[in-house]
């Protein structure tokens, strides 16, 4: 018998796993090392997508795949990775947008930022690329496919 806590916790070594890969990834592909990344959101793979993913798996693992939970859990993942993809996504590119103009119209002299407002410190990088969904997507199910083969044995 699976422990009833068994789906959180791997969803929860899927989001650990997505956080640990991100510095280690972006070293990879840009040479940098960016330790930020152990804590942040957004980049190289989605620990949203990661997260949801296993959990949905796990609760098929658990209740069946063609249980009312692993439906439910499976139009949630959609939804979150939907969301990951587009609306934080396009909300990180709308605050660069916003700040550039800020900035150029600074420039030109027709701003004045003395509203504590526009020097307020923003999160441009919200959201994830389609690719980051999909890294966290199949980060999420190998992680959960993983923990479910050695940990629980079936």
């Amino acid at each position: 018998m699976l422990d009833k806590m068994y789906p959180f916790y791997s969803a929860a070594l899927a989001c650990i796993m997505a956080q640990l890969l991100k510095p280690f990834l972006r070293l990879r592909l840009t040479h940098e090392w960016h330790p930020e990344l152990f804590i942040s959101s957004g980049s190289m793979p989605s620990s949203h997508a990661s997260l949801i993913s296993a959990l949905c798996l796990s609760v098929g693992y658990v209740d069946g795949f063609s249980s009312t939970l692993f439906a439910v859990t499976l139009a949630i993942s959609v939804i979150i990775a939907y969301d990951a993809a587009n609306v934080r996504y396009y909300a990180g590119q709308n605050i660069q947008l916003t700040k550039k103009l800020i900035d150029d119209l600074t420039e030109l002299g027709q701003l004045e930022p003395s509203d504590p407002i526009y020097n307020k410190k923003m999160k441009e990088v919200l959201g994830h690329t389609y690719l980051e969904v999909l890294g966290g997507i199949i980060t999420g199910l190998a992680t959960s496919f993983l923990y479910h083969y050695f940990l629980v044995g079936r």
